[in-house]
């Protein structure tokens, strides 16, 4: 597949946005390069394949599951909006909350939301010991540890309401080889179900080579 451009890449793989969601992704680019220049949000080599590595790689969630009206997710370590500003363009009806220690990250977040008129995000700075409702699905990029991530929003996860496709848990997007990380969270809880999808089944981008999607749930 030859070189596309920044849209032409995301329409290739999700040929049915809609005018508004085309519009929001396409918005993304002048926004995060705007804010790029005054914050280091996205590491500066690669705003210029914000759709690829970024954008993109955000919506390798959206190809496994297609989240239902009212599920409610949490994108933990957020940083700048990856992968919860995609993810809540591409799902208007589903809910996301989206954290992060930074507090001008999640400025950054909050106003690129804003400007793209998304009506369905939350913003908390802090750490997520802080939080104190349920989530369906939790979501990180490259945060953390896997067992880590688990320790961190375990409690978190909605068990009394569960309604999507998928049985409500953990949704990362990691690189790499993780035998270690998955060993030492099998040894916090042995029951836990580790799905580890490589992210060429979705995309053929040379950069999704090493990336995978994992999803856990008990």
């Amino acid at each position: 597949m030859g070189n596309l451009t920044d849209m032409q890449l995301i329409l290739h793989y999700f040929p049915d946005l809609t005018d508004q969601q085309k519009e929001q992704f396409t918005n993304l680019k002048s926004l995060y390069t705007e804010w790029n220049e005054k914050i280091n949000v996205v590491s500066r080599k690669d705003i210029d394949a914000l759709y690829e590595k970024h954008v993109l790689h955000s919506l390798a969630i959206a190809k496994f599951i297609q989240f239902k009206p009212g599920t409610r997710i949490l994108d933990l370590g957020t940083g700048g909006g990856f992968p919860g500003i995609p993810l809540a363009i591409m799902f208007p009806e589903a809910e996301f909350t989206m954290i992060d220690s930074i507090a001008k990250k999640i400025k950054v977040a909050e106003s690129v939301s804003e400007s793209l008129g998304l009506e369905n995000t939350d913003f908390v700075v802090g750490r997520v010991e802080q939080l104190n409702e349920p989530f369906h699905f939790v979501t990180a990029r490259a945060v953390a540890a896997t067992e880590q991530l688990y320790r961190w929003t375990h409690r978190y996860i909605e068990i009394k309401e569960d309604f999507n496709s998928k049985i409500n848990g953990f949704l990362f997007l990691k690189g790499g080889d993780l035998k270690e990380e998955f060993k030492a969270l099998k040894d916090i809880n042995r029951k836990l179900h580790i799905q580890e999808v490589p992210l060429t089944e979705y995309f053929k981008e040379e950069f999704f080579e090493t990336k995978k999607l994992i999803y856990i749930f008990q």
